[in-house]
């Protein structure tokens, strides 16, 4: 029983989906007959291969002609692209077409912002392309940058925008960069440079970059009106007014310059140069100036001055037997002579040219300079180391050497070796003295030597030096400064020497 009932719940399940059933045999139908129509469509289109700015895609259309089929792939033409073959052009199939669309640039000149597809070169033919018409001073910026009219543009740069989902013609995501071109129109300005004035078109903002521009040389000393920073505008008239090269040689400077002066005069003024008194000025300070000219000022003063003519006074010793030896005293001091001498001197620049004499006269007279020296002559005593009690009549102080036979420079084969001034034999006790000082044959006593004969002299024992004598097997060497004691009796006065060289002279 229960095997005849389940058929019979498939046969109710049935005929409950009978509409169900004939919607998708509808459906099923309709899909059938679209995939007819698209096979038929596709087996009957024409195919051709399309090319767009070097980007190449084959393409299947029902268009009898190419610009229908360009409209379908929205591909609008502008009048300066390359289009290859014509739109007219019947299409069969694998017809190659090829499209090349022009640069777009922007043009901003005269107040206008006009977008334009071109396939210039040069700033001039893009410009030309847009009906804008150029002058040759004109100026061009390209990104802010001066560029010549007729330089070449940079090379195109396409951009390929990042592929997406949707897919599209190969060169639906390709474009190129666009240039944009700003054109400054140069303006004409007048230019009286001391001769013809003259035009120059210029798109400089000063009057100075105008100039440059123009290749004219300004010069520190030339005066511009107006001045070079001022604006440049239209009908603008610019005067120069040229300064003259010129040298000039001052206060020891050679100064190489330009001046507006006309004249020396001016020049100088110009430069705040100031002449004064006897000054010189070569050429003339009335003179034109002409290029390169060589102007010269002398510095020129003049100056009294007073020259001294020193006579120096004379020192006479005189004796006074009423002074001890040795002593001095002053009696009249001593005076210069002077004479005096007014000049007057002429310089030109710092070097004396001229002197010449206006007066003379004694201003003092010289007076002779009187020093009295001492010729009293008393017996002084002195105790030697021994305790022996020695009278003296004068003290020197001496500068003390030591010698003998041997060392006196005379060979023993010499008749005279070893033979004093007076003919002595040399021997202890036998000293040399300068017979001016310590006449000969008079006796001195020497602290640590002892007394000693006056029987010698020598060449280089002159004034306050004396050579105390030895034998040569007992030779003492001396080099100091020592008291000299002269032993009474004086002798007679035509030997005394009243007042002794200060030679040599006994060291601080």
């Amino acid at each position: 029983m229960s095997t005849i009932s389940q058929p019979l719940e498939s046969l109710s399940r049935l005929s409950i989906n009978r509409p169900l059933l004939a919607r998708l045999l509808t459906i099923a139908q309709i899909v059938a007959v679209l995939f007819v129509l698209w096979l038929a469509w596709n087996l009957t289109a024409v195919p051709v291969v399309v090319t767009v700015d070097g980007l190449t895609e084959p393409v299947y259309t029902h268009r009898r002609t190419l610009a229908p089929l360009l409209a379908d792939m929205g591909i609008t033409l502008d009048p300066a692209d390359r289009l290859s073959p014509a739109p007219t052009t019947p299409l069969r199939a694998n017809l190659p077409i090829v499209l090349e669309r022009a640069r777009p640039v922007r043009l901003l000149a005269d107040g206008r912002d006009v977008w334009v597809h071109t396939w210039a070169t040069t700033a001039r033919e893009a410009l030309a392309a847009g009906g804008i018409s150029v002058d040759d001073y004109d100026q061009v910026l390209l990104a802010g940058k001066r560029i010549g009219l007729d330089a070449p543009l940079p090379e195109r740069v396409p951009i390929v925008a990042p592929p997406t989902y949707g897919r599209g013609y190969a060169w639906e995501g390709l474009s190129t960069e666009s240039l944009q071109l700003r054109l400054f129109r140069a303006l004409p300005i007048t230019v009286d440079d001391g001769n013809v004035p003259f035009v120059i078109r210029t798109t400089a903002q000063t009057v100075g970059e105008a100039l440059l521009e123009a290749e004219l040389t300004i010069y520190l000393g030339d005066k511009v009106q107006p001045s070079l920073g001022s604006p440049v505008s239209t009908g603008l008239r610019v005067f120069i007014q040229r300064s003259t090269p010129i040298s000039l040689q001052v206060d020891g400077r050679l100064l190489k310059t330009r001046t507006r002066g006309r004249t020396v005069g001016d020049a100088l003024t110009e430069m705040g140069l100031g002449v004064a008194g006897l000054d010189q000025v070569t050429p003339a300070l009335d003179n034109e100036l002409y290029a390169n000219a060589e102007i010269r000022i002398v510095r020129v003063w003049e100056d009294v001055e007073v020259e001294e003519d020193i006579v120096p006074f004379e020192t006479v010793f005189r004796p006074d037997a009423n002074l001890l030896l040795d002593t001095q005293q002053l009696v009249t001091a001593g005076a210069e002579g002077i004479t005096r001498s007014r000049y007057r001197v002429r310089y030109e620049d710092g070097i004396e040219t001229e002197r010449i004499l206006q007066d003379k006269w004694q201003a003092q007279q010289p007076a002779q300079k009187v020093i009295a020296y001492g010729q009293g002559i008393e017996p002084q005593t002195f105790t030697a180391s021994d305790g022996t009690v020695l009278t003296y009549w004068r003290k020197v102080r001496m500068s003390a050497s030591s010698y003998s036979a041997g060392t006196a420079g005379v060979s023993p084969s010499e008749p005279w070796y070893g033979k004093t001034r007076t003919g002595e034999q040399m021997r202890f006790g036998i000293v040399a003295i300068d017979p001016t000082v310590v006449p000969l044959r008079s006796q001195v006593y020497v602290p640590g030597y002892g007394i000693g004969d006056a029987l010698d002299t020598g060449s280089a024992v002159r004034s306050k030096r004396i050579d105390l004598g030895y034998d040569d097997g007992n030779l003492v060497s001396w080099h100091r400064w020592v008291d000299v004691y002269l032993l009474w009796p004086p002798p007679p006065t035509y030997q005394i020497t009243w007042v002794i060289p200060n030679w040599p002279v006994e060291p601080k």
